[in-house]
């Protein structure tokens, strides 16, 4: 078990029962997936640039991405439905918390002018969203 998994089910779940009163663990807030994407606007013009994407987002997440289409054309960015341009990968159990542990631990302090993740980027349904450019 990931470390940081330890410490979820060992310290914060305790913890979170305590603090709002939860009667089940069944009730606990857990996360179930991660998804990261990368969009490659450049591979219109040029297919190179979303193999290089599938590359880099082998080596960070340890799977291969899924090749992502458009969903509808769009004359203005030269897109037509059902071309490729962009890959994710979906992230769970054991390989969310690694992803998770080493995106906090490690990452992040290292990227420049870091202030902290945003606290208003949940939305209605309990997601959250972080873009990091680089």
């Amino acid at each position: 078990m990931n470390r940081l998994q330890e410490r979820y089910t060992n310290e914060i779940t305790k913890n979170l029962m305590k603090k709002f009163g939860y009667k089940s663990t069944m009730q606990i807030p857990k996360m179930e997936k991660i998804v990261i994407n990368i969009g490659v606007g450049d591979a219109v013009n040029n297919s190179k640039f979303l193999e290089e994407a599938v590359e880099e987002l082998t080596l960070i997440s340890g799977q291969k991405p899924i090749v992502t289409t458009a969903k509808k054309s769009i004359a203005g960015f030269k897109v037509r439905e059902g071309q490729a341009i962009g890959c994710k990968v979906t992230l769970r159990s054991e390989r969310m918390y690694e992803f998770l542990d080493k995106l906090v631990s490690i990452s992040l302090p290292r990227v420049r002018d870091f202030r902290g993740v945003p606290k208003n980027s949940f939305d209605g349904r309990g997601n959250y969203t972080l873009g990091v450019k680089e």
